[in-house]
């Protein structure tokens, strides 16, 4: 591999270039066309969340609804019966988000879909609480009373209310166990479990919304669809986070073949199994894997391929960051695996331009290897930077190596730490050299750039590529903790 500070133009490379093949300009069109369908489809997937709130409050306005506006308890109560419903719809559709529907994983990717599930969570606990405390308040202004007696009679009215107040409650444990501050100070299998409660939550909270007060009577359409939007959520959660892992798992038979040692906390973990291929793994994505050892059963790890898989084998490299991935190093040849996925569109399929530039570090380099191998790369399509703080991080770089060999592309290494006090993803070394994005990647602008590696040395990068204008659909990351 060349040196990060060697001039750009004297790259193998940028010495080969000429113009574009016809076969390059049509996939780069068939790409830029791919990507269109699939903007298309994250917008149709926004407009769906909006208008399945909105047509939770109209069903409910056109049945019953604007009958209760004429008085100032009434209108209190209206009120209430909205955020509640509104609040139960965004928590309907934070279950399909995280329900790993290949479809959405397809168009916006299951992190992404992840991240949004997140941030409905605030929004729909606060409808859920204001729901509870207007109805309250509704209610207590046309009975005459107060608050709290208002509150001890709810109690009185039947287990239906009951199950309401203790969804309310395992929801907002769920919410505030979620904080990233709070959740530090949880193993991950007791915020793990915590979490689950999220489904049980909605579901204590059905009875009453099919009783109480006849908001969703028997017979009418908004009955239907509430029982529908049940229906479709938890349907989703059962056929693609169990019954497809169950019988994907079932079908593969995977099991741990051998174990290497790679660097210093860095091991890749080979697997066997039948008619792998049969998995459907592009290069670049992950998969949930749960390795069937008395210490580590318990634990899933979202884990990338580091290698295309065969009909026989697949491979994963894990680096130790805690005592969960500690575990994985020590396995037993032999023990069981279970699988969910492959996810995620961080792969050659989401690309949009007709080069191809990689900056990977860390143990961000496993999805990029895969990447590179299960890409069809034309001779000198790819730029491949590396970058480590010193050459104990040099995790699979010969591999890389030797795929950039065989496809003639421009292949570098940055080793060295980054300066002090200063912001940035580069080494010393190389910003004192005045090395930019630009001078090391002749073809950046006609490049999708992907970039994996530690969250903030990764968001430097980022930062660099907006600044040096490149649009954001030529923009990938994978962004890793450590």
């Amino acid at each position: 591999m060349a040196t990060s500070t060697a001039h750009p133009r004297t790259s193998k490379r940028a010495r080969q270039d000429g113009p574009l093949s016809r076969e390059t300009v049509i996939a780069a069109r068939q790409r830029a066309r791919n990507y269109r369908a699939r903007a298309r489809a994250a917008d149709l997937m926004g407009i769906l969340c909006w208008v399945s709130v909105a047509l939770s409050v109209s069903l409910y306005l056109a049945y019953s609804g604007s009958s209760q506006f004429t008085s100032p308890g009434g209108f209190i109560t209206a009120a209430g019966i909205i955020t509640g419903l509104a609040g139960t719809d965004l928590i309907l559709l934070m279950l399909l988000l995280a329900a790993r529907v290949p479809w959405i994983d397809k168009t916006v990717g299951q992190d992404r879909a992840i991240a949004l599930h997140k941030k409905l969570g605030k929004p729909a606990l606060y409808l859920i609480l204001g729901h509870g405390l207007l109805l309250t308040v509704g209610y207590s202004i046309t009975d005459g009373s107060n608050v709290i007696a208002e509150t001890i009679s709810f109690f009185g009215l039947g287990n239906d209310l009951l199950l309401a107040y203790i969804s309310t409650g395992l929801l907002l444990g769920v919410v505030v166990t979620s904080v990233v501050a709070v959740r530090r100070h949880f193993a991950y299998e007791a915020w793990h479990v915590i979490h689950l409660l999220s489904y049980v939550a909605v579901l204590t909270a059905l009875p009453h919304q099919l009783s109480i007060g006849g908001v969703l009577a028997d017979g009418t359409l908004q009955r239907i669809y509430w029982i529908g939007l049940y229906v479709t959520a938890f349907g989703a959660i059962a056929v693609f986070r169990f019954a497809v892992p169950i019988i994907r798992t079932l079908r593969h038979r995977m099991r741990v073949e051998r174990i290497e040692k790679i660097a210093p906390g860095v091991v890749s973990i080979q697997l066997a199994g039948a008619d792998l291929r049969r998995l459907g793994a592009e290069g670049g994505q992950y998969a949930i894997w749960r390795f069937w050892s008395r210490r580590t059963w318990w634990h899933a790890h979202p884990i990338s391929f580091s290698a295309m898989p065969t009909d026989r084998t697949v491979r994963i490299t894990v680096r130790e960051l805690g005592r969960g991935t500690s575990r994985l190093t020590r396995l037993r040849t032999g023990t069981f695996v279970s699988i969910e996925g492959p996810y995620g569109i961080f792969t050659d399929q989401a690309r949009t331009s007709p080069y191809l530039t990689v900056i990977a570090a860390g143990i961000g380099v496993t999805p990029i290897r895969a990447m590179l191998e299960h890409a069809k790369l034309r001779p000198g399509e790819a730029s491949i930077l590396l970058r480590g703080s010193d050459g104990s991080q040099q995790y699979l770089w010969q591999e890389i190596g030797q795929i950039a060999k065989n496809t003639n592309a421009s292949a570098f290494s940055m080793l060295g730490p980054r300066p002090r006090n200063y912001p940035t993803w580069m080494s010393a070394h190389a910003l004192a050299n005045n090395i930019t994005l630009e001078s090391t990647f002749p073809h950046l602008h006609e490049s999708d750039l992907f970039i994996c590696g530690p969250a903030a040395w990764a968001n430097e990068v980022l930062a660099d590529a907006r600044d040096a204008g490149l649009p954001e659909k030529q923009i990938h990351i994978e962004r890793f903790d450590t």
